[in-house]
């Protein structure tokens, strides 16, 4: 079946959770000075960590689906599986900004970038299956070490919650800026795989 409901279902999700998250921003009442803000500067920070990582995961599933070519019934629900895990980004973020990095939420919050990860990782692994492992996009994603290494980071991030719950909000901090930097590996191979058949 094609993929356009798919992509097209699933970036209105996203922008829905990241419009949810912005309004869970209050705006400071009183006077009007930049100490009002202060209150509100741990709330801002989760936000902007969770605006990243949202800003992460809709780059690379656009990346994913432009390298497939078509999807299945297991596909959808393994995109429906994520979708899940980033809906509760906002409640975890909101939670963890509003009690300062406290153990719990960031326990919670970490859980949650845990599970998102697993369940993106089963979704590449379901569209690799579909398409073959001598697909272009089979070569694309490749064993994905750095998506292991990232669940492995998200474990130990979860370990250390209430240890010291700044080390753990560090190391998603660190995975975020992994991330950040842009992984060409889809682009380089539907560009081979173009050109192999272009000749």
């Amino acid at each position: 079946m094609p993929k356009s409901r798919l992509e097209a279902f699933s970036d209105g999700v996203m922008a829905i959770i990241l419009t949810i998250m912005v309004l869970e921003m209050k705006v400071p009442h009183g006077d009007a000075s930049l100490a009002s803000l202060k209150p509100i500067l741990p709330v801002f920070l989760s936000y902007l960590l969770s605006f990243t990582y949202l800003g992460i995961y809709w780059n690379n599933h656009h990346h994913l689906l432009q390298a497939a070519r078509k999807v299945n019934g297991k596909i959808l629900w393994a995109n429906l599986h994520l979708l899940f895990w980033l809906s509760l980004l906002p409640f975890v973020t909101g939670w963890m900004g509003e009690n300062g990095f406290a153990a719990w939420p960031v326990l919670f919050y970490n859980a949650v970038l845990l599970l998102a990860g697993t369940a993106y990782y089963i979704l590449s692994r379901q569209l690799v299956a579909h398409h073959g492992e001598d697909s272009a996009l089979a070569r694309a994603v490749g064993r994905d070490r750095k998506g292991l290494a990232s669940l492995g980071a998200y474990v130990l991030a979860v370990a250390l919650s209430f240890v010291n719950p700044w080390i753990s909000v560090g190391i998603s901090v660190a995975v975020a800026v992994m991330w950040v930097i842009p992984d060409r590996r889809i682009e380089s191979a539907l560009k081979e795989s173009d050109g192999a058949q272009g000749g």
